[in-house]
C-alpha cells in the first residue's frame, strides 16, 4: 500500500495531516512552505499564495510563508514541503506527519502600525516585535514595514537603547569570564577594508582576548567571514569558538552559526537589498551583536568620504554620539574614531584578492598595500591601549613590532589551524581585463560604490576568486591608456557584465592636480 492509499491521520481540527517533505531550496532567513494546488487541505482551508501558515509536528511548530506549486516533483498533494531553513527548525525526519493552519497576525504588528503613524515605542513594544521576528512570525514585507517605520519616523536615543536591548536578548550570549574582552567594528561601505584579519592576530599575539564574530556579504563583494573562509573554517559553533579562543586568545568566525542577536541577521537580510540603513538601526545592530558576543571594550571605525556610507562629518559626529550614549548605558567601554573613507583600502576587492593582501601584510611582503597595513596598525594600536599596561600613544609601536617580528603571522597560522585550515587557491579568476585611464593627469577621486558594484557583478563573493584588483590609488599620476584596475571573474556572463559596467563608468575621476589628502588619516 502506497502513501496515497493509506488512511490519513486526522488533525485536531479534523483536517488531514500531511507528510513532511524537505524542499532543497535555501530561502535565506525566511521560512517558506510549499503546498500543491490540488492538496485537499490547501483547498479546504482557503489558503492563498503568500499567506502565513503554521506547520505543527510532534509538539514542534514553525511559521512560514506559503508558496503554491503545480509540480509534484516539488511537493505532492498529500505533502507539506519546507525550505531548508524551516525544515531544520523542526528537527524531524522527512515523512513525519504535520498539520497546517492559518497563522494569526502577530500582535506586535499593532506597535509597528503605531510607529508608522509617528508614535514613540517603549521597551515592551520592541521586545514583542523582536520576539515575533525571532520566531519567524514576520514575513519579509512585515519586516520591511518595521524597518521603513523606524527609518522614516526615526528612533530617539531611548528607542535605540530599547531596540538594542531587545535585539541582544533575541539569541544566545557568549560568556568568557574575563574582565576585558575586546572587539572592533567598521560600519562598512569601503571596498577591501579587511583590517580585522590583521588586528585580531596582532591583538591576540599580545595576549588580549579578541573573539571576532563577523558577517558574510549580502550586497557587497566580501565580508570578513567570506575572506577568512579562503584560509580557514569560519562556521564555528559556540563551543568550537570557546575552544579556539581559550587556546589562541582570538578567532575570526561567522556570527550566524553562533545565533548572536539573530533578529539582526533577519532584519539585515531585508534592509540591505532595499538600501535601508538608518542610524538608529545601525547602532542597535552593531551593539547588540557585540554585547551578545561578550565584548567589554569596543572600537568603532566610521569611515567618512564622498562615496562612503557616511559622507559628511556632521553625520559621523552624530553617529559617534549615538554609539557613545547607548554604549555607556549598556555598560560597554566604547571608543569611536572617524577615518578617511575617500577610497578603497588595500588593492584587492573580493575574497581571494583580499586574502592575498592580508597574507602579504602579515608576511611583511614589499608588495603589501601600505594603506591597509597602516590603518590596521593604527586601529590595533588603539585596541592595545585598552589594556591597563599600555600607555596612551604607545599602542601603534607595539602593534608594529608584533607585525614586523612575525608574531602576528605566527598567530594567524595558529588561528587557521585551530579553526580548521582550508586548502584554497588564492589565484584570481582566470578571465581578466584591465580598465584603462581615458586621459592623463592624477587620480582625483575613486567611487567606492562603483568599485563595489563592479566586483559584485564579476561574481564576488559567490565566486570567491572574482573581484577587482586596484592598480592606482588617489594621487597617482596616470597617462591615458594606463591601467587603473584589473577585473577578474571565473564565469563569462559575470565577466561581461562587470566589464560593460566598468567601461560605462570606471569609478575613477582624473584631474589636473592630486587631491589634498591621501592614505590613512584620522580626524
Amino acid at each position: 500500500m502506497n502513501d496515497k492509499e493509506r488512511p490519513q491521520p486526522e488533525t485536531s481540527a479534523g483536517a488531514t495531516a500531511l507528510s513532511l517533505r524537505r524542499v532543497a531550496i535555501d530561502t535565506y532567513q525566511e521560512n517558506v512552505a510549499f503546498m500543491h494546488r490540488h492538496c485537499e487541505t490547501y483547498r479546504a482551508e482557503g489558503f492563498r499564495a503568500l499567506n502565513k501558515v503554521r506547520v505543527r509536528a510532534e509538539q514542534r511548530q514553525v511559521y512560514a510563508v506559503l508558496n503554491v506549486v503545480d509540480d509534484e516533483a516539488i511537493v505532492g498533494p498529500d505533502e507539506i514541503g519546507l525550505s531548508e531553513q524551516a525544515f531544520d527548525q523542526l528537527e524531524l525526519e522527512p515523512g513525519a506527519r504535520a498539520e497546517v493552519s492559518h497563522a494569526e497576525t502577530p500582535a506586535s504588528m499593532d506597535a509597528v502600525r503605531r510607529k508608522i503613524g509617528g508614535a514613540r515605542l517603549n521597551e515592551a513594544d520592541f521586545r514583542a516585535i523582536t520576539r515575533d521576528i525571532a520566531d519567524n512570525r514576520y514575513s519579509r514585507m512585515e519586516m520591511a514595514a518595521f524597518l521603513v517605520a523606524t527609518g522614516e519616523s526615526g528612533l530617539d536615543r531611548e528607542e535605540i537603547l530599547h531596540l538594542t536591548r531587545a535585539m541582544t536578548a533575541s539569541g544566545q550570549h557568549l560568556h568568557w569570564d574575563e574582565r576585558q574582552v575586546v572587539d572592533k567594528h567598521c560600519i562598512g561601505g569601503i571596498p577591501g577594508n579587511r583590517t580585522s584579519m590583521l588586528i585580531v592576530p596582532i591583538v591576540a599575539a599580545h595576549g588580549m582576548l579578541m573573539p571576532k564574530t563577523s558577517s558574510r556579504a549580502i550586497t557587497s563583494p566580501a565580508g570578513t567571514a567570506d575572506t577568512m573562509e579562503m584560509l580557514a573554517e569560519v562556521n564555528l559553533t559556540p563551543q568550537q569558538m570557546h575552544e579556539v579562543v581559550r587556546r589562541e586568545h582570538g578567532c575570526l568566525a561567522w556570527g550566524g552559526r553562533a545565533r548572536l542577536a539573530p533578529v539582526d541577521d533577519k532584519l539585515i537580510s531585508v534592509e540591505r537589498p532595499l538600501g535601508i540603513d538608518s542610524p538608529g538601526q545601525m547602532v542597535a545592530s552593531i551593539l547588540s551583536k557585540k554585547l551578545a558576543a561578550g565584548s567589554t571594550h569596543l572600537l568603532i571605525d566610521i569611515p567618512v568620504g564622498p562615496t562612503a556610507k557616511v559622507r559628511h562629518m556632521n553625520a559621523a559626529l552624530h553617529l559617534r554620539k549615538l554609539f557613545e550614549y547607548i554604549g555607556d548605558r549598556l555598560g560597554i567601554y566604547l571608543e569611536v574614531i572617524i577615518t578617511d573613507g575617500s577610497q578603497p583600502i588595500g588593492c584587492g576587492v573580493g575574497p581571494a584578492l583580499e586574502a592575498r593582501d592580508i597574507l602579504r601584510v602579515l608576511e611583511n611582503d614589499p608588495e603589501a598595500p601600505n594603506d591597509l597595513r597602516q590603518k590596521a596598525l593604527r586601529l590595533a594600536g588603539r585596541i592595545l591601549e585598552f589594556h591597563a599596561d599600555v600607555r596612551g600613544g604607545y599602542g601603534y609601536d607595539i602593534a608594529r613590532d608584533i607585525l614586523e617580528s612575525g608574531r602576528a603571522l605566527e598567530k594567524m597560522k595558529r588561528l587557521i589551524r585551530a579553526q580548521g585550515a582550508r586548502e584554497g587557491d588564492l589565484a584570481p579568476g582566470r578571465r581578466s581585463t584591465e580598465i584603462a585611464a581615458t586621459e592623463s593627469g592624477f587620480v582625483a577621486a575613486i567611487d567606492n560604490q562603483q568599485i563595489n558594484r563592479i566586483a559584485s557583478l564579476a561574481g564576488a563573493p559567490g565566486d570567491r576568486r572574482a573581484g577587482v584588483d586596484l592598480l592606482c590609488k588617489l594621487g597617482d599620476a596616470v597617462t591615458a591608456g594606463d591601467p587603473l584596475y584589473r577585473i577578474h571573474a571565473e564565469y563569462s556572463a559575470d565577466f561581461e557584465f562587470a566589464v560593460a559596467r566598468a567601461r560605462e563608468y570606471s569609478g575613477y575621476r582624473i584631474g589636473d592636480h592630486p587631491p589634498h589628502r591621501t592614505g590613512f588619516s584620522e580626524f
